[in-house]
Formats: C-alpha cells, structure tokens, sequence
C-alpha cells in the first residue's frame, strides 16, 4: 500500500478466511471510527487492540476512560493515568487540562483520562471539555496526527437528549479534527443511543454482536438488511469492518489484546493485578506544581475565609458590648433626670441644661427657708417665661436676630412687619412644650444638614448631564447620542472584529479548492448542484470515466478539505457551507451563533472560485458591518 499500518485481525468467513486485516495508521489517527456492540461481544478488546498496535509504534493518543478499566495498558507500556482519584498517577482538575494538551501534543506522551474516578460528574465533563478544547487549539498549530479515544460516547452526544458544551465539543473534533489532525474512535454498546450525526461522519466502523432490535434497525439504514440479519450471530471478537478505504464489507476475528483485562467481568478466582510500569518522575512534575499551586490557592482563600469570619464575630461583638454602653447611658441619664425633677420639683425643660442643673444640686439638699424662697422665685420664672411671647429665633432670609428693650431676641423681619399680627401665646407655647418634650435620648444625636446639596458632589454631574441635555463639556466618551443619530451626524460603524478572520477564511479555501485537481473541482461543483452521490457518480458527472480508484482518489482530496462529507451507504453530500459555519466559531465559545448573512457571503465568495454564475460579493466588509448590527436599515 505504501503506507504504514497496523495489523488488528484477520478475515473470519468466506473465501479470502484467514487473510490478515490491516488498518491505515494516518486514517486511524486522524479519521472518524465508531466502535459498538452488545457487553461481552468484544467491542473493549478492539479498542485496547487498537490503542497497543498504536503504542508499540510510539504514537500518541489520549483515552477517556468512563469505567477505569484501561490501566491495564501500564502492565507493557509507560502511560501517564490521571483522574480524580488515588488510584492515578495523578490527581487532576480543569486546571491541568492545557498541560495535559501539551503534554499529549507537544511530548508525545500517552494519556488515560480517567473520568470514572471523579465523584462529582460535572467536575469530570468539565475537564474533558477543557481538555478536548485545548486539543483542538493546539492541533491547529503543531499538525500532529493524533487520535482521542472516547468510551462510552453516547453518554455525550445521545441521539434523543440535549448536548451539552462538552458533546458539542466531541462532535467538533468529529467534524472538522481530521483537518488539524485530530482523530477520534467512539465507542458504545447502544447505536441507537449514539446521534446519528457523529456516526453517519465515521471513516470506518466496526460493528460487533447486537441483539436489541433498535440496534438492529440501525445496522440495517447503515450497512443493509442482509448485515442486520447475521449482526446477532457474530462469535466474540467478531465484527463487520466497514471502512472508507475498502470496497466491500468485510467480517474480521479480531485479535486479543495483550495487556491486563482490567474490564474483564470478575469471576470466583482470586484477583490478581500485575506490577504496572510507573512514568517517571519527572514527566508529572509540572502537574504536580499546578496541584500544588492550587492547593496553595485554596488554602490561602480558606485563611482568608477564616480571618473574615473572625472579624465578623469581633464586629457583632463590639456592636454588642456599644449596645450596652447605650444603654446604660439611657439608664444613667434617665435616673439623673428624675433625680433632677425631684430636687427642682419641676421637668427638666432641654438636654443642653441638664449638667448646669445637676451642678446645682452637686451639694446637700437642705430643707431651709432661704433654699425654699429660691426654689420659689424659680417657679415664679418659669411661669412668667411661659405666658410671654416667644420671639422668632431666625428667618430662612438670612436675617440675623437682635435683642428687644426686653432682652427677648427678635428679627429685623419682625420690626418691619411689626403690623403683623403674632402667633398666640398659646401656640407657642404648645410648640415649646413639643419642643422641650423631645426624647433626651436622641437630643445628643442631631446633627446639621445642608440646606443645598450640589449633586455633582455625590459624584452624578450636574442636573444638564442627568437630564440629558448638552452643557457644551465632553468626558471623553465619542458614542452617538439620540440626538446625533436623529440629525446623522453620528459616526459611521467600523468594520466587524471578526472580518479579518472571514476574509484570511475566504481566501485559504480559495486557495484550497485552486490546489485541486481539474476533475476534483468538477465533482465538487457536481455534489453542489446534484446533492448526495457516490463517488463513482460525482466522478462520471464530471467527465470522467467513473473508474472505483479514480473516483476515490480524487473524492479523498474534497473529503480530507472538509468540502464534502460522507452521508449514508456510500453517498457523501456538499459541506462547504457547514464548513465555513464551523471554521468562523470560537472553539473556547462554541454556542455563539455565526450570523447568517456574513456566512452566506463568506460561503458565496468561496463558491465563486468555482461555480459559473455566482460572482465573489464586491466587498465583505458593508454587509459584515450590516450583519453585525442586526441587519437595520438606518434610513429608519
């Protein structure tokens, strides 16, 4: 053939039994495989038979393990183990997820992911997100064939439920991975469980014994009636081999795999677990120190958790014991105000009097003539300072007051408008006791207020800004207002960030399809016009003699550039409109959806490269522009 393979079984029925089976290294590595099959028919021992013809010939790969069942590999070969647990090599989190990457990627190292060993689940999707990202990135870069086997895959993509970030992610790797070199085998007991969308894109499958009748139907819409009908009498370890690089359906007897059996149903004989090689010390020491940092991390927040808890608890205590001391000052204040009203034999009229009056009565009461004249003439005082007058103190004019012949102040306000009738003695009165009645427990509280509050103080600006209105000053911001919008003097909108991006996209694939040769650019321009065919069919619709290798060689060059991809039983279909809708999506944000408008052009500026009739859009930029403003028309 030319090129390098692994041999993985041989042919168990018909007239070639016995012929050795050989599987293409490259399209093992960067192709789309879907392993299924009944537990027990022998569908783990396939996986494990592939992953060690691999490893024997250094190449690199990284297994998600959803059962733990794969560490037997480390009983012949050095393979980092990492996961959630003790029982790895190493305790990881998402954190470790771009090392892990490099580590596969970048040092050819051998990993088992062992998602079943985390008790949390969202915690193991999480990191097999992270993880399948950065392997996606990474791959664009460095170019390096390399193959992501998934167990138990349906668990991410299934056919009837939703798909989360994490299995949209898988179904990126399955879509466009071959491109940058990324591969990926899915495997599962259950077809019919498993989107057909990742299954009908597989370059090769393998389909071991199933009994379940929707199973059945799906080997029958797949691989035909007369295969579903002879699916449930496969022996163990036997399959249907289908592949791209294959004429005809063959029946293999797949190899036993030579490492532990580690998924091996237990049975009544003792457990026995051979001495597994460990990797060395220094292969796991970057992770290490991301463990360590994080634990350094956590550590340090749980202190500072702690110290905040602390003052918290110091905080109500001091606002306990300052609660206290309130109120025992209420309590004292109060008892020397009634000590106060029972010495003068009247209540105390304000707070700010209260220690003058206290003074007096520092010293013995004595029960004399002369103290009890005094106390008297006191009364007599009162009394007569109730029934006058009581003078304004002030006006909110600014007038300042001046003191009467009396010695009562009044206001030069007053002395002009001395016609002006008073308010009775009565009501003042009335206001001076609701005056004098205020709790002596808020009287050494008040506080003066401003009578103006300038807003832009407070950090608002003026009143013009609030409202709205233009006060000719500028903070630096260039955005158009209402106004400059209504009167179209606002600025014109600059060019979509991610412009750039469709135009280096527009002219890569350009140059792509200019690379191919004359008849694969025919064919391609056939599956555009005509839908799903076989290559032999695309091949004759564009000239040529429609010959299985011709066919198939130049349809490899349209399907390894993504421009076409395989639909059901033989026939692909036209891709390059998908192809431009996952080319211009962020891996690391897979749900934001590209603008239909923009990836229209983007998809008829490729086209024109190829298709009669259809001119390349004389500028991207306008309707980008238009596409990421909604698609408004600003003549509303």
């Amino acid at each position: 053939m030319g090129e390098e393979t692994i041999t993985v079984g041989e042919i168990s029925r018909g007239d070639a039994e016995g012929t050795p089976v050989e599987l293409p290294v490259v399209d093992v590595l960067t192709g789309r495989s879907f392993v299924t099959g009944k537990s027990g028919s022998g569908k783990s021992n396939t996986a494990s038979v592939i992953c060690e013809k691999l490893l024997d010939k250094g190449f690199g790969i990284l297994i998600v393990d959803i059962d733990g069942e794969y560490y037997g590999l480390k009983e012949e070969y050095e393979i980092l183990h990492v996961g959630g647990d003790e029982e790895c090599d190493l305790q990881v989190t998402e954190e470790h997820a771009g090392k892990i990457a490099e580590l596969a990627l970048e040092q050819n190292v051998p990993i088992i992911l062992d998602v079943s060993s985390f008790l949390d689940e969202s915690e193991a999707r999480a990191l097999l997100t992270e993880v399948t990202k950065h392997l996606f990135a990474k791959e664009k870069k460095v170019k390096q064939p390399f193959l992501m086997l998934v167990e138990e895959i349906h668990e991410y993509i299934p056919e009837g439920g939703g798909v989360d970030e994490c299995g949209r992610m898988l179904i990126k790797v399955s879509k466009r991975g071959r491109k940058h070199g990324l591969g990926i085998v899915g495997i599962s007991q259950r077809p019919a469980d498993v989107k057909k969308d990742f299954i009908t894109q597989c370059d090769w499958l393998v389909w071991h014994r199933l009994t379940w009748n929707n199973d059945t139907k799906v080997v029958g819409r797949i691989l035909g009636n007369e295969y579903a009908d002879h699916i449930e009498e496969m022996d163990d370890g036997e399959c249907f081999l289908m592949t791209d690089w294959a004429e005809n359906i063959r029946v293999v007897q797949f190899e036993r795999k030579k490492t532990f059996d580690a998924g091996a149903t237990p049975g009544l004989d003792d457990f026995e677990r051979p001495e597994l090689k460990s990797v060395s010390g220094d292969l796991v020491q970057e992770l290490e120190e991301i463990s360590e940092t994080q634990e350094r991390r956590e550590n340090r927040i749980e202190e500072l958790e702690r110290e905040l808890k602390q003052k918290d608890e110091r905080i109500r205590d001091l606002e306990r014991q300052l609660k206290e001391a309130q109120d025992l000052k209420k309590m004292a204040d109060r008892f020397s105000r009634a000590m106060m009203e029972q010495v003068t034999g009247r209540p105390l009229s304000a707070a700010p009097g209260r220690q003058s009056e206290l003074d007096e009565v520092a010293g013995p009461v004595r029960r004399d003539p002369e103290l009890e004249a005094e106390l008297e003439a006191i009364r007599n005082g009162e009394k007569e300072r109730e029934s006058s007058p009581v003078p304004v103190a002030g006006s909110d004019d600014g007038n300042e007051a001046e003191p009467t012949e009396d010695g009562e102040p009044t206001t030069v306000s007053d002395r002009a408008d001395s016609d002006s009738p008073t308010e009775p003695a009565s009501d003042t009165k009335s206001r001076a006791d609701s005056e004098s009645s205020t709790s002596e427990d808020d009287a050494f509280e008040t506080s003066d207020w401003p009578a103006e509050t300038d807003a832009q103080s407070f950090g608002f600006g003026g009143i013009d800004r609030v409202a709205g209105t233009d006060t000719g000053e500028t903070d630096g911001d260039d955005s158009p207002t209402v106004s400059d919008v209504a009167n179209g003097s606002a600025r014109e909108p600059t060019a979509s960030p991610a412009l750039s991006g469709g135009e280096r996209l527009v002219d890569r694939l350009r140059s792509e399809i200019a690379a191919l040769d004359d008849t694969a650019v025919e064919m391609l321009r056939a599956y555009r016009d005509h839908g799903p065919m076989t290559p032999q069919e695309a091949h004759e619709a564009a000239g040529g003699s429609g010959d299985r290798t011709g066919a198939y060689s130049m349809n490899r060059q349209l399907r390894e550039r993504g421009f076409v991809a395989h639909a059901s039983r033989g026939r692909h279909e036209y891709a390059l409109p998908s192809l431009v809708a996952e080319e211009t999506v962020d891996p690391f944000n897979p749900d934001q959806p590209v603008d239909g408008t923009e990836h229209a052009l983007l998809v008829q500026a490729v086209e024109s490269a190829f298709v009669e009739g259809v001119d390349a859009p004389e500028t991207v930029d306008a309707t980008a522009e238009v596409a990421a403003d909604g698609g408004t028309d600003s003549s509303n």
